[in-house]
């Protein structure tokens, strides 16, 4: 690959792309960015969220806290069955259309940085999520949402999570949304929209609009997943209203 070959590539993602042509030791700039980065990424996984300014940042939304059966860090992160299951907790019956839940997954910084945003941009796009309570819950997995989403008696839930961070972005926020929830169900029931993050990612309002736009399509066919294919495009994401 010739040198204009791989700036035009490298300027495509934040990934690292050929960090050198010929064998021989790595350069220290780059091997400086690469520990900074590991270090990012660690220091994500095994980071707390503060639930507390999570609940600030939702304001004046009602928040509900819940936990799964992974009862500390260490433990969510070998057993990634435990953070599945729902601790017993006394939720209440919401019976929403569309129940939004905040699980802090494999990053932290992500969910602080950019959860609150996405569900402030939800707000503009689907009103209906006004006044009702936004749940966090910590040592959470995907399919938490499920059990949660089966609890309260939605008729769809959508879960936003911090994605597993790798060495060129640490903060990215993942929303997985499931039509009818219930324990048990398989990934390909739900939809994902990931990769929502500032440095070359979906920005809180695109990947707002594009869970808009699967709700919508969703409700109308009445399911998620495999059978709702995201046929948005870049624009014009939401269809008419009824």
């Amino acid at each position: 690959m010739s040198a204009p070959d791989l700036r035009r590539l490298s300027a495509l993602t934040p990934a690292r792309v050929r960090l050198q042509a010929g064998a021989g030791p790595t350069a220290l700039p780059d091997l400086l960015r690469f520990q900074q980065d590991h270090a990012a990424a660690r220091d994500a996984i095994h980071g707390q969220v503060d639930w507390d300014a999570l609940a600030r940042d939702l304001g004046p939304l009602p928040v509900l806290r819940v936990d799964s059966m992974a009862t500390d860090r260490a433990t969510y992160l070998r057993r990634p069955d435990l953070g599945r299951q729902l601790a017993p907790h006394d939720l209440p019956r919401l019976d929403a259309p569309l129940q939004v839940v905040i699980g802090d997954g494999l990053s932290a910084p992500a969910v602080m940085a950019q959860a609150a945003g996405v569900v402030r941009a939800l707000l503009a796009c689907l009103p209906e999520l006004a006044g009702r309570p936004v749940i966090l819950a910590q040592g959470a997995r995907v399919a938490l949402g499920d059990a949660i989403g089966a609890a309260t008696g939605a008729g769809m839930v959508l879960m936003l999570i911090g994605e597993r961070p790798g060495l060129s972005v640490a903060d990215s926020l993942g929303a997985y949304l499931t039509h009818a929830p219930r324990i048990g169900l398989r990934d390909n029931a739900r939809n994902c929209v990931s990769n929502i993050h500032p440095n070359g990612g979906l920005s809180h309002q695109a990947a707002a609009e594009r869970l808009a736009w699967l709700v919508m399509q969703g409700r109308r066919i009445g399911a998620t997943g495999i059978a709702l294919k995201d046929e948005s495009g870049g624009s014009d994401l939401l269809p008419p209203q009824a």
